[in-house]
């Protein structure tokens, strides 16, 4: 733990797609330091309990913008903003309707959820931490609706950094690089594909969820009262290679 265990108290922070990977990682994290954390996701059989107390599971699709309305309307406060949901379809993006639906979950999604819950983080003062990724600074040739989406991310974070900083919101994105989650897993077994990662990789490792959450943590904190706009690497040093 990188912060005092208090750092969070009595504040309240949506995460959606805080049920799996970096997202599950986020909520536990901001939980863990006081937070009322409402965690969002799709229904998952398999998914072990939190190692948090505090964590509310919500279920959401975020491409359900009545859903999402409904949601905001019956949480009454909110001072933080997490938006980790997200797919990778690699291989099958060239497709249109695939590559209309990672856009539509990735870069719409988080739009919905960022006007939905301003209302709420302008009565606190809060705060948004987008996902946006390594591939909003460079192509993916096998994903390129992931890539156009983070690439997209990236630009809603500045224009939303400008547009929302009228009712005292600061918007910012972690871009994480290699992390190991279930997204990355079958890169993780493919010694072929995942040598040349590591080797390029200043840190010689792949970064874990918790890695992100500490970022995101910090953007979330008054350590960066005065960031906003910001597109914070996560990466091992992975971009300056």
């Amino acid at each position: 733990m990188s912060f005092r265990p208090d750092l969070l108290t009595h504040k309240t922070a949506i995460v959606t797609g805080g049920t799996q990977g970096i997202g599950r990682a986020v909520a536990e994290a901001l939980a863990g330091l006081g937070a009322r954390v409402y965690a969002t996701g799709l229904p998952s059989s398999d998914a072990a309990a939190y190692r948090s107390d505090g964590i509310t599971e919500v279920i959401l699709d975020v491409t359900h913008e009545d859903d999402i309305r409904a949601f905001a309307q019956s949480v009454t406060s909110a001072d933080i903003l997490v938006n980790c949901a997200g797919i990778i379809c690699r291989g099958e993006e060239f497709k249109l309707p695939v590559f209309e639906r990672v856009l539509n979950i990735n870069l719409i999604g988080t739009m919905r959820l960022c006007e939905e819950i301003r209302p709420l983080l302008a009565k606190s003062g809060g705060c948004i931490v987008n996902t946006a990724s390594m591939l909003s600074f460079f192509g993916g040739g096998l994903v390129p609706a992931y890539s156009a989406s983070k690439g997209g991310i990236a630009q809603l974070t500045k224009s939303l950094a400008i547009a929302y900083a009228v009712d005292g919101i600061r918007v910012n994105a972690v871009a994480p690089g290699w992390i190991a989650t279930p997204l990355t897993e079958a890169l993780q077994n493919d010694e072929t594909r995942a040598r040349p990662i590591l080797e390029r990789t200043p840190l010689k490792r792949w970064g874990t969820p918790d890695d992100v959450a500490q970022a995101v943590i910090f953007l979330c904190s008054d350590a960066s009262a005065f960031m906003t706009g910001v597109i914070m690497p996560v990466d091992g040093g992975y971009m300056v290679t």
